[in-house]
């Protein structure tokens, strides 16, 4: 039989990540806490460390072309897809209510 990888999704990833950058509990208590092994943890967290800086950078395309992009859909066809802070807020808040209410 053949093992399956555990997949998380990008909003539980970014959840565990901004706990580890918090620094308010141990990388022990937070994969104690979320199920997650420590190293994947502290994975994550370099990730999104080494990703912040260019959410504030002025260097490359404008905030409006940043967030479209056109893709091929499965049809061939050019379909846009709009990346946004609301978006991601709105995912945390779905797949995390706790969070949504404490801040």
């Amino acid at each position: 039989m053949a093992f399956m990888r555990k997949q998380y999704e990008a909003a539980f990833k970014a959840k565990v990540a901004l706990e580890a950058v918090k620094g308010e509990k141990t990388i022990a208590q937070i994969a104690t806490e979320f199920e997650v092994h420590p190293n994947q943890i502290r994975q994550w967290r370099r990730h999104l460390l080494d990703v912040l800086p260019e959410v504030f950078s002025n260097r490359g395309p404008s905030r409006r072309k940043r967030g479209m992009r056109l893709k091929p859909n499965s049809t061939g066809r050019l379909a846009s897809s709009r990346w946004s802070w609301n978006g991601l807020k709105k995912n945390l808040n779905r797949s995390c209510p706790e969070e949504a209410a404490r801040g």
